[in-house]
């Protein structure tokens, strides 16, 4: 085992880890995203050591590793605030309302787009979507969700948050952990509370409710039913032969510039 800044004691416990995480994967190299949120709950974000330690689990070189930490922006390269607070401001939710809550947010805290309050508590980022359109205006803390936000709401929850208090997402557990505690649960491991509030909002399950009280089902779709739809799908991907429908090979010319084209040949 090669030292990678890690004390002994959390480099067993990461190590330990780890082994947990690879063996789920066919590949190593597949562990590597819950890999670094495994090291992102450690140091609160993905660190040089972190980069190493999963560089070495993995048999890569660190420019692999740094390379997929700096693609994904779950993925932080500096210290982290305990809690991030992420405003949507795509187009529906800016329009909804978005936009003005950022503002007002930033101003509130003293940050902008992906810094951090001084004493560290709270990380605010612009988000490109939240995946949660019906919903909108949506702000996420630590990626639980609080739904259908108005600046004062959003403000309240996060001087909340500043004061120290838990608070409660629309949807998901019943309070919303720290940001190294969801990156332990974002690397493989359950922390007891996927059963906790409510799954799904309303809006989300209107098309359900709509088809039970019409008695819509699914379509069944058999294994026989694949098996023809896969054949004429096939078919109808295949290429048509010389002379046959759909074949422009023997047509007769119907423009200037099929003229011209036959004249060249």
């Amino acid at each position: 085992m090669t030292t990678t800044g890690y004390v002994p004691e959390v480099r067993a416990r990461l190590d330990a880890d780890a082994a947990d995480i690879v063996s789920r994967y066919p590949q190593a190299r597949s562990a590597l995203l819950p890999l670094l949120h495994l090291v992102q709950s450690e140091d609160g974000y993905v660190s040089r050591h972190g980069i190493e330690f999963c560089a070495e689990t993995l048999g890569l070189t660190t420019a692999s590793v740094s390379a997929v930490a700096t693609f994904y922006t779950q993925y932080k390269r500096r210290p982290n605030g305990e809690y991030t607070v992420g405003v949507c401001t795509n187009t529906l939710c800016a329009i909804m309302g978005g936009d003005e809550i950022f503002e007002r947010l930033s101003e509130r805290l003293g940050v902008g787009h992906d810094e951090t309050t001084e004493d560290g508590r709270i990380t605010l980022e612009r988000v490109e979507c939240n995946a949660a359109c019906d919903f909108a205006p949506v702000m996420m803390i630590n990626w639980e969700f609080f739904d259908n936000q108005t600046a004062d709401s959003a403000l309240e929850v996060v001087d909340r948050l500043i004061a120290g208090e838990d608070v409660t997402p629309t949807r998901g557990p019943e309070k919303v952990v720290s940001f190294k505690e969801m990156s332990r649960v974002l690397a493989g491991f359950d922390d007891g509370r996927a059963d906790e509030g409510v799954a799904a909002g309303g809006a989300s399950l209107v098309g359900l409710k709509i088809a039970r009280e019409h008695g819509w089902t699914a379509p069944s779709y058999d294994a026989a039913e694949r098996e023809a739809a896969a054949s004429a799908a096939a078919s109808a991907d295949a290429a048509p032969g010389v002379g046959e429908e759909h074949s422009s090979a023997d047509r007769p010319a119907g423009s200037d510039a099929d003229v011209e084209t036959e004249e060249k040949r």
